[in-house]
């Protein structure tokens, strides 16, 4: 197969398991089961799951010293992210959320520019408005009704902590180490958090014995966890970050049709119209090295 096809495969893999959090977390909500009890099974059995496999496949997760507290501290970070995501989808609905969320590369952006001093340009910019304008049409919902404040102020903090992951790995020396590597003691520090988040397992919610427990516990430990990191590591070096980034808008759709289709979430064509404006900005954002590269191709062949 053309390595540019299976890119384009994997990128796709990747983004459509990530979108379907909500379809195994929000049935373990319906069963009781509290947000940081939820989140311990996921990174738990994620984390376990992938020593298992590289254990069978003799990989070596050892790193020096000095670099296992960035990398749990890293996955500190990471699962705080996840922790106000899942927390948000017990205010709005989870596809919103899931759009909402995808502001991060907005985010990664504007940390980049004022901490880093990378220029913004004027796309950048304009791809900001364009992003807040469908915010604010998400928020604002139809008629009277708007999104619950603390479930909006957590989905941004979602967004805002897993913007500070990506910037923190890209400028420290956590992102000298093997992404394998650094995949599992990122899923290891997340679990070490929620098994202190919950009394150091006192207060953990726990195992319900039914199939549906263990199979959206099973399920949201390897669909939206592990293959999304399997894949995307194929996908980055196939066709790299900037189309595999393109691809991921396809997280939110998922999220939003899994929340329709599955949920009975609310759909509408101010919600619809909210959240394309939003995959635009962002699709725009991620891709301008490209555009400014072809626009340079461009002009001089005239």
């Amino acid at each position: 197969m053309n390595s540019n096809i299976r890119g384009a495969l994997c990128g796709v893999i990747a983004a459509v398991t990530y979108g379907t959090n909500p379809l195994f977390s929000l049935p373990l909500y319906d069963m009781g089961i509290d947000v940081e009890s939820v989140l311990f099974y996921r990174f738990g059995i994620a984390t376990l799951t992938l020593g298992v496999i590289l254990g069978i496949r003799r990989y070596k997760v050892m790193v020096p010293k000095k670099m296992i507290l960035p990398l749990l501290t890293a996955g500190v970070v990471f699962a705080m992210s996840s922790q106000m995501l899942y927390q948000s989808f017990l205010y709005m609905d989870a596809g919103i959320a899931c759009s909402i969320l995808f502001v991060y590369p907005i985010m990664t952006a504007l940390i980049m520019t004022f901490l880093f001093h990378e220029r913004a340009s004027w796309l950048t910019y304009g791809c900001i408005a364009l992003a807040m304008a469908g915010i604010g049409l998400l928020y604002k919902g139809d008629g009277d009704a708007t999104l619950n404040t603390t479930g909006m102020l957590l989905v941004m903090g979602s967004a805002l902590a897993y913007a500070i992951y990506l910037v923190g790995v890209n400028r420290s020396r956590v992102h000298t180490i093997d992404s394998t590597a650094q995949t599992f003691w990122v899923l290891l520090g997340g679990a070490l958090l929620f098994f202190a988040m919950t009394g150091f397992g006192m207060q953990l919610h726990a195992p319900i014995a039914t199939p549906k427990f263990w199979a959206c516990t099973i399920g949201m430990a390897l669909v939206p966890s592990v293959c999304p990191i399997f894949f995307i590591n194929i996908a980055l070096k196939d066709i790299g970050p900037t189309y595999s980034a393109i691809i991921g808008a396809l997280e939110p759709v998922t999220a939003l049709i899994i929340g329709i289709t599955v949920f009975d979430e609310q759909c509408t064509p101010r919600i619809i119209l909210g959240a394309l404006m939003i995959l635009v900005a962002v699709t725009l954002i991620v891709a301008r090295p490209l555009i400014k590269s072809r626009w340079r191709l461009y002009r001089s062949r005239r």
